[in-house]
């Protein structure tokens, strides 16, 4: 009578107190009856204990099945009613156990066939399934109350694997297949083996072995049953594919080697049920890449899951032939992808952020290469965050670059899942474009990167104008453009560093472990902070001193090894910039940036010993590294794909330093001559050092190790190279020329003796210089239009103009045009303009009455010389006629000293100058060629 009381106040949800401890008391008692063992005399009965105990349990029974079949169904819709935070549901849930706790298959079977109708069964069924997850999910009990916990699950995996039955026998036969009831089983079952409570590595060792020895292991046991339930479905498989994917994984990446032995190879059944109707698997493809990104990401799977995973599957598919290449691939794309997402995990958390960037990108091209968008955009987002939050703001553009250029300029709609904080009303890819592209010119404009915002800014404006014709538009973009073109011309944009950076030994991660990679340096980052910020996340790495690659001792060591030194970016030949003078501030940006090639020179010692001339022996091991992607890029380092070593001999070291010597003379000439405002003292130190003899040393010494009669008699192969030493040296002249007249009008008077002992020092070396190996004439026009001097540009093309054994000298000059009818002023500007974009090329200085560009005056013999070298200088065509006069040409006159604007050009003539002694017929018609 107690039962049905209870059964209508419960319903009611009236004296609930006073329920739930009648109902307490009850299954108390019913409890503690079922567990007594009474002892009874032999001689007393007749009958057997366990007849007689029988006969006594039989009442319990009855009782227990009254309050199953009355209470049950009423606990468990109480359960779902109350709020989550009413303290009476968890005496509800208690009841609940303690009721599940009594109940014997017996019980099970006669509550099951005790329901009126089928649809009844499957809506209790279903609200059980549905009520155990949720309790699983979001239990009531504490989490440090372990007995609770662990009693509800042992209570809730008998009754699960009882309903698991249930399920087999009544709704499993085609005609009573319930889709739905099945697919809430198997996510119950996951999620019963997934909770955390059941984690035992997770628990100390002690905590750990009391829970397996008063309840076992029970994801072993619903694994277990999970497989079994799977392999049941037969036929019906097919319909829980990709659907149940996502669960049976996160149940394999559980750490229990036993369970995931016996639960991966559901993936291949599911591999080829799909297989056997479509002769594909690419729907269970997809959604396991899909649900292993966000798995790992969350922090299961580790690299024994990735071994047993390849293993057993690989197994599996070496049995059945039609799979054997297919799951080969398979398999092989999901340990890629497993191997890049544990690294990925592994520095996701760190302070130091650089790795995360690099095991970033080899997601996101992973994604790539196998064609898989929204996860390839997704990790674009990801990097671009990482590449703000630590001011990369030239990265941060290129790689949104990347999202933007897979858009179109179309109205077509979105089809990629949103990211960022783009607006949901970009609607269509013109919208998310343009939003894209100009959140890059601002990252751009922020890294100093301006001739990549332009580049963008060209092509918003050609949609502004010629696509949708907003001109408002096109005015704001036209003015942003011109606003980066004045930045690149005055603001100060130092150059990057770039360092060698060598990973080794098997204590780095896959993606670094002995690999090189070169690294952007950041601005004025000097290399010890680079290697200090290198070394925090490794503070047990060893740093090598050598720069030479290391042997097998280092990269076999279980340790870590760092090597790092400073390399030279090597630019790509620019076309367009070829012979003309181009703005510093425009070239240098070329020379470190876009640029893949990175070299490394190594001096060493080779053949006899020379004490007083090191150059003689001084050769150069250079070794060149190719990055798989220019820099700067999506990353500020890239590894190096390949390496090439060149020995370079002391002769041709010799060629570099004097081409870079005199490029860094023209750069300081160049800087000057565009801000006049510069201080002198870098000017002073650089000139200094090569006309002093004191402090110089410099092609003295390489006259002495390679202009040597002897020398060429043992290196006869060298002529053509020591012929281009000595073109060099000629051209230093004319560069210091310039230089000191710069020096002499912006120096103190502090410093006046200073410069004119510079002056003394480089009449002596040029009158040396031109007696030995010509003379050189520089030729630069001044830009009329702006009023400030072109920079000049020099560098013969050596392969063209420099020959074994034939010298030859270009020079260019403004050419008189034959008198004609002036069509118009326009025309006459036209030319004008032409005329000052001529390039600039250099010659031998003409033969006749000039000033010297330093005011300096000239040796007393000068004027003898000059005639002797115009009487030695003419010669006939290779056919012995004699050559056609060149035209005359004319040049404006040297400015006064201390002028703002100088031109460049060293002297003007009415003649021809006078042509090298030995030159080949290919070479005259270059020569008359340029004179032209």
């Amino acid at each position: 009578t107690a039962v049905p009381i209870l059964q209508e106040l419960i319903e009611k949800g009236e004296e609930e107190d006073a329920c739930i401890e009648l109902l307490s008391n009850i299954l108390e008692v019913l409890y503690k009856a079922q567990k007594v063992n009474p002892i009874f005399s032999a001689a007393s009965f007749s009958l057997s204990s366990s007849h007689l105990r029988n006969d006594l349990t039989k009442p319990v029974k009855k009782h227990i099945q009254l309050i199953l079949e009355r209470l049950l169904h009423t606990v468990n819709r109480r359960v779902i009613v109350l709020d989550r935070e009413n303290t009476l549901r968890s005496h509800y849930v208690a009841c609940m156990a303690a009721i599940l706790s009594q109940l014997d298959k017996d019980h099970y079977s006669s509550y099951i066939k005790a329901f009126p109708s089928r649809p009844e069964l499957m809506d209790f069924l279903m609200e059980t399934f549905i009520l155990f997850k949720d309790l699983i999910g979001k239990t009531v009990y504490p989490s440090d109350w372990m007995v609770m916990n662990m009693v509800q699950n042992r209570e809730f995996l008998r009754a699960i694997n009882q309903f698991a039955a249930t399920l087999t026998e009544m709704f499993l036969s085609n005609s009573s297949f319930e889709l739905q009831l099945w697919n809430n089983y198997f996510h119950l079952a996951v999620a019963f083996l997934t909770q955390d409570s059941l984690q035992l590595e997770n628990f100390s060792q002690a905590k750990r072995n009391s829970i397996l020895a008063k309840y076992g292991d029970m994801r072993a046991t619903i694994g277990a049953s999970i497989r079994d339930m799977w392999y049941n479905l037969g036929h019906h498989k097919i319909e829980f594919i990709p659907g149940m994917v996502g669960p049976i994984l996160e149940m394999t990446l559980v750490p229990e080697l036993e369970l995931r032995k016996s639960t991966i190879p559901i993936f291949f059944d599911m591999m080829l049920c799909e297989y056997q109707l479509t002769e594909s698997f690419s729907r269970f493809e997809d959604e396991i890449l899909r649900k292993l990104d966000s798995e790992v990401e969350g922090g299961r799977g580790d690299e024994q899951y990735k071994q047993l995973f390849e293993s057993i599957l690989l197994s599996c598919c070496q049995r059945h032939p039609e799979l054997a290449e297919p799951g080969e691939n398979f398999v092989a794309l999901v340990t890629g992808l497993l191997e890049r997402l544990l690294d990925y995990r592994a520095v996701m958390n760190d302070e130091n952020k650089t790795y995360s960037m690099s095991c970033t990108v080899n997601l996101l091209n992973f994604y790539k290469e196998i064609d898989r968008q929204a996860m390839y955009i997704r990790y674009l987002y990801k990097l671009k965050d990482l590449h703000v939050s630590y001011e990369n703001y030239t990265e941060g553009a290129y790689t949104l670059l990347l999202h933007a250029r897979l858009l179109k300029w179309s109205d077509e709609a979105n089809t990629a899942p949103m990211q960022g904080l783009h607006s949901p009303s970009l609607h269509t890819q013109r919208q998310l474009k343009e939003a894209l592209y100009n959140q890059i010119i601002d990252y751009f404009d922020q890294g100093k990167m301006w001739e990549e915002a332009i580049h963008i800014c060209k092509e918003l404006a050609e949609q502004y104008e010629s696509e949708v014709f907003d001109y408002e538009m096109l005015s704001d973009i036209l003015q942003r453009e011109a606003k980066f073109y004045e930045k690149i011309l005055k603001v100060l944009r130092p150059s990057p560093d770039y360092f060698a950076v060598g990973y080794y030994g098997q204590g780095f991660p896959t993606f670094l472990r002995n690999k090189v990679f070169i690294y952007r340096g950041k601005e004025y980052e000097r290399r010890e902070d680079f290697e200090m910020r290198l070394l925090s996340p490794f503070p047990n790495a060893e740093k090598l001193k050598s720069t030479s690659p290391p042997g097998q001792d280092i990269t076999g060591s279980p340790g870590q090894y760092i090597q790092c030194f400073t390399v030279q970016p090597v630019e790509e030949t620019k076309v367009r910039f070829k012979d003309r003078s181009i703005p510093e501030q425009i070239t240098n940006f070329y020379k470190a940036n876009h640029v893949q090639k990175f070299s490394y020179s190594r001096p060493f010692k080779k053949g006899p010993k020379d004490p007083d001339n090191e150059f003689a022996t001084m050769w150069i091991e250079r070794t060149t590294f190719v990055t798989a992607y220019p820099l700067p890029g999506i990353l500020r380092w890239f590894v190096v794909t390949s390496t090439t070593t060149t020995i370079i001999s002391p002769l041709e070291n010799a060629i570099e330093t004097m081409m870079k010597t005199n490029e860094k003379i023209m750069s300081e000439i160049n800087r000057h001559q565009n801000d006049p405002s510069l201080p002198v003292n870098p000017l002073s130190m650089l000139l200094n050092g090569i006309v002093d003899p004191a402090v110089m040393g410099g092609f003295a010494k390489y006259e002495t190790a390679f202009f040597q009669e002897s020398y060429l008699q043992d290196h006869p192969a060298d002529k053509g190279n020591i012929e281009k030493l000595k073109d060099l040296i000629a051209w230093q002249i004319p560069l210091l020329a310039e230089g000191i007249r710069i020096h002499g009008r912006k120096v103190t008077e502090d410093l006046r003796p200073f410069h004119e002992r510079m002056e003394e020092c480089f009449v002596q070396l040029r009158a040396k210089v031109e007696s030995q190996y010509g003379v050189r004439e520089m030729v630069c026009f001044e830009d009329r239009r702006s009023g400030r001097p072109r920079s000049m540009a020099w560098g013969p093309d050596w392969e063209r103009l420099s020959h074994a054994g034939d010298r030859q000298v270009l020079t260019e000059a403004t050419a008189t045009p034959k008198p004609a009818t002036r069509t118009s002023e326009s025309e006459d500007r036209k030319n004008e303009r032409k005329e000052n974009r001529s390039s600039t090329f250099f010659g031998y200085r003409r033969q006749d009455v000039r000033q010297s560009i330093s005011e300096l005056p000239e040796p007393k013999d000068e004027k003898q010389r000059l005639s002797r070298n115009m009487s030695d200088s003419s010669l006939g065509s290779s056919d012995g006629k004699q050559p056609p006069p060149r035209r005359d040409s004319t040049g404006a006159q040297p400015s006064p000293a201390g002028t703002a604007h100088h031109s460049c050009q060293l002297g003007s003539a009415s003649k021809a100058p006078p042509l090298p002694r030995k030159i080949s017929p290919t070479v005259y018609e270059t020569f008359l060629e340029q004179s032209d």
